[in-house]
């Protein structure tokens, strides 16, 4: 299917770049050779610089990309490159110029910003539920004011005498024997939860992340069946939960 096609077309991309790259370096071998080379008496060639016609070529940006190049970029994960492979898909299909190819991609872009905010909304309680419980604990834990307002209004433990909870590393130590069966528990379940999110790629199973980031990658190719299926989602899945500007 489309699936073990495209991924039969990412494993000879990685493939064909690792080729690119022992071709190179073999080409690069025999000088660095000469360099390295302890005989005084060899010949050295002579290195020169870039002319200026050479260094005007180079490519400024991904728009200037050849379209292997821009290729093996997007099948190895680089956002901008499958952006720029994108807008090409745009070109090729609408029959356009670049720059008239900028008021679809925008549209499709825009198309993939929409509903962010609710699907980042659980990650975002996540970060200020976290961030709010490991501050608090501070107080709930060391403030003697605190835990005593604490423990009238959740625990109703036996205070501890005063002479008990002189400094704060007293109080503390008062504080643990209800702090430290929440504390560990929690810990406890998020080692569970990360054991259960690696046995899952193990397995080939995606979490919930990657699971919704290719929902949302589906539903934008779907919106525009036009364009390439597979070109469509790897421009979403890149993004993943980031909004694009």
């Amino acid at each position: 299917g489309g699936g073990s096609a495209m991924h039969t077309l990412r494993a000879s991309m990685s493939r064909a770049a690792a080729a690119l790259v022992r071709r190179q370096a073999s080409r690069c071998a025999y000088p660095v050779t000469r360099c390295l080379s302890t005989d005084v008496g060899a010949a050295a060639a002579p290195l020169s610089p870039l002319s200026s016609e050479s260094i005007a070529s180079m490519a400024r940006g991904y728009s200037h990309l050849d379209n292997d190049t821009l290729v093996l970029l997007s099948v190895e994960g680089d956002p901008e490159a499958r952006q720029e492979r994108l807008v090409r898909e745009i070109m090729s299909v609408d029959e356009v110029s670049w720059e008239d190819a900028q008021e679809r991609f925008k549209e499709i872009k825009s198309a993939n910003n929409e509903g962010m905010g609710m699907a980042t909304l659980p990650y975002k309680f996540g970060i200020a539920g976290a961030v709010v419980g490991g501050f608090a604990t501070i107080p709930l834990v060391f403030s003697l004011d605190t835990a005593l307002w604490f423990n009238d209004a959740y625990v109703t433990t036996d205070v501890a005498d005063d002479k008990d909870l002189e400094t704060w590393l007293e109080v503390g130590s008062w504080t643990w024997n209800w702090m430290e069966p929440p504390l560990g528990q929690l810990s406890f379940f998020l080692l569970c939860l990360q054991f259960s999110r690696a046995q899952m790629n193990k397995i080939g199973r995606k979490p919930f992340t990657s699971w919704l980031v290719q929902r949302r990658a589906t539903a934008l190719s779907r919106r525009f069946p036009q364009y390439h299926k597979g070109i469509v989602e790897d421009f979403a899945i890149a993004r993943g939960l980031r909004a694009s500007v």
